[in-house]
């Protein structure tokens, strides 16, 4: 098979197209050809060194992918090779072949196409199985989301939207807020110029947000916090601010308030295998219906992994950047 692959970390330079031997498929697991992947942000860290995958998986960068069952491993039932179907990964989706465990595939939801369908498994297994499994976001509660104008964030004001909350989102610029403002963001706010905590307060009558989304980490971990109603929840899934942060305990007990972190690449095969059938059971019929539409900035070979690394990193996105295995 054809995989990208870095001889070293370091810049989207780093990456290069390689041949490498074909997968084979274990028990309960499935090979599929792949059709394209997506790129995410933690495949920056791993490109940096910064990332590395969950023991026993592939050492190749990718999340993610969409393609076509090739052969299914002892045990697998309910997939037929020839199947289209869409897959979480926990590494392997930048290369033309991937294994994966068969409870982490999941069929490309009607009306998508197959290669559109790579921009799907990333963002709703994580918006899904945060927002609404962990933190249980319910109609007429007030999420606030960063980053809205990404992968997640795109994904996050749709789903939020649909299911009855009011959503407020930040981004950086006035083209990506009216982007959030056309998925369903009810409030948006320009994170260069305006400070969303004040616009929390302000927007709710002082009360806050039931819960916060946040790819930031400790750079936003105080205002999130104050920017929390009571009884709010503040999930963090990201670190693009830092790792590192100061947590006011005694505004977190006068809130009654909850912070819980989460990763979705290193949870075992059969938490994954539960969140997947939840998004196929709960998500994929708004997908099917376009209530919630999967977002791509553009469509790259394979070969320009680099170059789709570089449009990620320097947040010139709106939505998904998807690498293609077709010429």
């Amino acid at each position: 098979m054809h995989a990208v692959t870095a001889a070293e970390p370091g810049g989207p330079e780093v990456l290069t197209l390689t041949e490498l031997p074909d997968p084979e498929p274990a028990p309960g697991e499935v090979l599929l050809d792949v059709a394209a992947t997506a790129v995410n942000r933690a495949d920056l860290l791993q490109r940096q060194g910064h990332y590395p995958p969950p023991p026993g998986s592939s050492g190749v960068i990718g999340l993610e992918c969409s393609g076509t069952v090739a052969a299914l491993g002892e045990g697998v039932e309910g997939l037929a090779v020839g199947d289209e179907v869409c897959a979480l990964l926990a590494g392997g989706g930048y290369a033309t072949r991937v294994a994966v465990p068969a409870g982490q595939v999941m069929p490309v939801p009607d009306g998508v196409d197959l290669v559109t369908a790579a921009a799907l498994p990333e963002v709703a297994c994580t918006v899904w199985s945060n927002v609404f499994m962990i933190a249980n976001l319910r109609a007429e509660e007030t999420l606030l989301v960063h980053g809205g104008a990404g992968g997640i964030g795109t994904f996050a004001i749709q789903l939020a939207h649909a299911l009855g909350s009011r959503v407020l989102t930040t981004a950086g610029s006035p083209e990506k807020l009216q982007v959030c403002r056309d998925l369903g963001a009810d409030v948006t706010i320009n994170y260069s110029e305006q400070d969303f905590v004040e616009v929390v307060r302000e927007v709710t009558d002082g009360r806050g947000v039931d819960l916060v989304l946040d790819n930031m980490g400790a750079s936003y971990l105080g205002r999130n916090v104050e920017a929390l109603a009571t009884e709010g929840r503040l999930v963090v899934i990201g670190l693009q601010g830092g790792a590192r942060g100061e947590l006011d305990l005694g505004m977190l007990l006068r809130k009654r308030g909850a912070v819980v972190a989460t990763a979705l690449r290193s949870r075992p095969v059969a938490e994954k295998t539960a969140i997947c059938a939840s998004v196929v059971e709960h998500v994929w019929p708004l997908v099917a219906d376009g209530t919630v539409k999967p977002i791509v900035h553009v469509r790259l070979p394979l070969a320009q992994a680099g170059e789709a690394h570089r449009v990620v990193e320097a947040s010139e996105s709106v939505g998904k950047v998807l690498l293609t295995t077709a010429p």
